[in-house]
């Protein structure tokens, strides 16, 4: 329960969340922390709370530090649940009347989250500053990044940026720094992260970028403390740059194919339409949704210039696998892809024209019709997908992807 320092007078004291696996549909292998953190000052003020459950954990944590009732006044960077969730409890604790400094939407939302609650929610102005006595707090609006309430807190004084969920990922470590974690681990979840939460949001997250760098604000960064996973204190200009070509959304030579299978001939299928796209010199992810939960398909999908799918028939529909998928892939509008769909029937056939249908409703492009085979196939029925293939590989970019192909 030991708090973690973070600069002079300011502590990490969030909660670690070891055992969550499921955020909102995002599978959190790695669990989750709730980051918050105190500035103590001549007004000691705590950055974001915790998700409700774990309101002694953070206590505890203050406590070490000071009395948590010595707590003058709370920031609330960001109005959900696993950070806001706490504060009614909290504030309970350190004084019901104490304030609570928001964005105009966060008093909104959190009004609306705790109607019976007494909180006594003040707002802020973008760009406004407060004094905390030797150092300070200025507030940036950043609406959509990822919710409407969202801004950030940058205390100058010491270069420090609280940026809520902006820079963050799932992931729960007994670590809190980035230079303590391996790059190749937080690359993964900081990506897949990204993917799974924030592609929706890439155009107001552009604008936040752009906005930060314009104003010269990326250049007094010494440190962003986000509200999941670890702290960026080696060199935060890292994860701003990875932000800043990921909303770019830029396509690669490489396609995912994601499909499942009742008796293999659609699996056949897609192992067939994998050793095609490899003969046009595309990168090729075979995801079985037997073996690969949603959020891993996302993430390798972000990465990926091509989507193709693949779904028997079941009831005269797409498998039901498929279609949570599709249904979880279409809420995150992502941009600039290219697939095709295809699988193997017994009866009637229509999953292929479905899928087809749904990748087109994603503003996915289509070069291609589905391929739709009856019965079990055999390599002499499948030029369909050798066709297929050659159309999708035609369609994107046509630099190779470098053997070092990451999650950069």
């Amino acid at each position: 329960m030991e708090p973690v320092k973070v600069a002079e007078n300011v502590y990490w004291v969030g909660a670690l969340d070891y055992e969550i696996r499921d955020f909102h549909g995002y599978r959190t292998q790695q669990g989750s922390t709730y980051n918050a953190y105190l500035i103590v000052d001549e007004k000691t003020t705590l950055i974001d709370a915790v998700k409700a459950p774990f309101v002694p954990e953070l206590l505890r944590r203050v406590a070490k530090i000071v009395d948590p009732q010595k707590i003058d006044q709370v920031i609330s960077n960001h109005a959900e649940m696993d950070h806001a969730g706490g504060l009614p409890h909290l504030m309970h604790i350190i004084g019901r009347d104490k304030p609570i400094y928001t964005s105009k939407m966060g008093e909104k939302a959190l009004r609306g989250q705790f109607q019976n609650a007494h909180l006594n929610l003040k707002t802020v102005n973008p760009g406004e500053s407060m004094s905390l006595g030797r150092l300070s707090l200025q507030f940036l609006e950043t609406r959509m990044v990822h919710w409407p309430d969202s801004m950030f807190s940058f205390c100058p004084e010491l270069g420090i940026l609280f940026s809520q969920d902006a820079f963050g990922m799932h992931m729960c470590t007994s670590r809190r720094f980035d230079d303590e974690v391996a790059s190749n681990v937080w690359s993964y979840e900081a990506l897949k992260y990204f993917a799974n939460i924030l592609t929706p949001y890439t155009t107001p997250i552009a604008k936040a970028l752009e906005s930060v760098v314009s104003s010269g604000l990326l250049a007094k960064i010494k440190i962003i403390c986000p509200d999941h996973g670890i702290i960026w204190r080696t060199n935060p200009a890292e994860i701003v740059s990875r932000y800043s070509k990921w909303v770019k959304q830029e396509p690669a030579r490489k396609a995912v194919i994601v499909y499942d299978s009742m008796w293999r001939s659609t699996e056949k299928m897609a192992t067939y339409l994998g050793d095609a796209l490899s003969r046009e010199n595309v990168l090729v992810k075979l995801m079985s949704m037997k073996t690969n939960h949603r959020s891993d398909v996302i993430t390798e999908l972000f990465t990926a210039g091509a989507v193709m799918v693949g779904s028997p028939t079941i009831n005269n529909e797409m498998y039901p696998t498929i279609a949570e998928v599709l249904s979880y892939a279409r809420g995150l509008k992502f941009q600039n892809k290219v697939g095709g769909a295809f699988g193997s029937y017994g009866w009637s056939g229509e999953s292929a024209k479905n899928v087809q249908a749904a990748l087109q409703s994603m503003n996915v492009q289509l070069p291609h019709p589905e391929v739709r085979h009856q019965w079990v196939p055999e390599e002499a029925d499948l030029s369909g997908l050798n066709t297929m293939a050659k159309a999708v590989a035609t369609a994107l970019p046509q630099e190779a992807v470098p053997s070092d192909f990451g999650y950069m």
